[in-house]
Formats: C-alpha cells, structure tokens, sequence
C-alpha cells in the first residue's frame, strides 16, 4: 500500500495496489503547476487511490484534464486525464515513501527547461512517451 498527502496534512491518500509506472514529467503544465523545471510522477489504477483524509480542490489545467490539490497549502497531489480515467497520477514526492516510487523514464523532453538536466540513462521521449 502506498501512502502520502499534502505538505499541512490536510489532505491524505492512499493505494492499495502497486504502481502501473513511474516517471518524470518536462512539460510546461507541470512546470508551472509545481514552479519546478520536472515532476516525478507515478500511476496507479484509478480504483486502488482514494483520498482518507479531507477533500482535494480541483483545477481544470486543460479541456482533458484535471490536477487536485489541498486547499489549505496548494500542494498539488494528483492528476486526471479524461481519455483514460481509470488511471490516476499522484505527484510522487507526496508518497510517504518517495524513494520506492522510483521514474522509469522521461517525458515531454521537448519541453525540457535547458539549464536543467538528470543524470540519469533512462528513455527520454518527446511527447507523452512509450505508449
């Protein structure tokens, strides 16, 4: 099971199964949703995540989809893409246990901020990546 929530506490989840995959994200919506130049990311089927604690507010980031977060503090939490809603991504550094989630690629390289690289020989896509 796979455990986390928000930077106050107000705002808690859990999984109950294992991740789908893991991975960085370089897009510009995630960029500027986390103020960060990447966001480690992980999926999980839509029906092992629930929230156990508090309500997420939800921000349309686009017509397809939707990043909730805690209205107490803003910490982003979770993602949801209309074309596939049986999957949800959790922004994994909100995982009690971040270092178990480990990104198993990159992508939306294209959109890589320039001054920023990983050190790192993972797969680094353009676009939304393997699938």
């Amino acid at each position: 099971m796979i455990e986390g929530g928000c930077l106050c506490g107000a705002l808690r989840y859990s999984s109950s199964a294992d991740p789908i995959e893991n991975g960085y994200c370089h897009c510009r919506m995630c960029q500027k949703a986390s103020g960060a130049p990447v966001v480690a990311w992980t999926t999980f089927a839509a029906e092992s995540f629930a929230y156990t604690k508090g309500e997420p507010a939800i921000y349309r980031s686009s017509s397809n989809g939707r990043r909730e977060y805690c209205p107490s503090c803003g910490s982003q939490i979770l993602f949801r893409h209309s074309d596939t809603p049986d999957i949800v991504d959790i922004n994994s550094c909100t995982a009690d246990q971040p270092e178990a989630l480990v990104p198993e690629y990159h992508t939306y390289c294209d959109s890589r901020v320039p001054w920023f690289e990983t050190n790192d020989e993972l797969p680094r896509y353009g676009d939304a990546g393997p699938d």
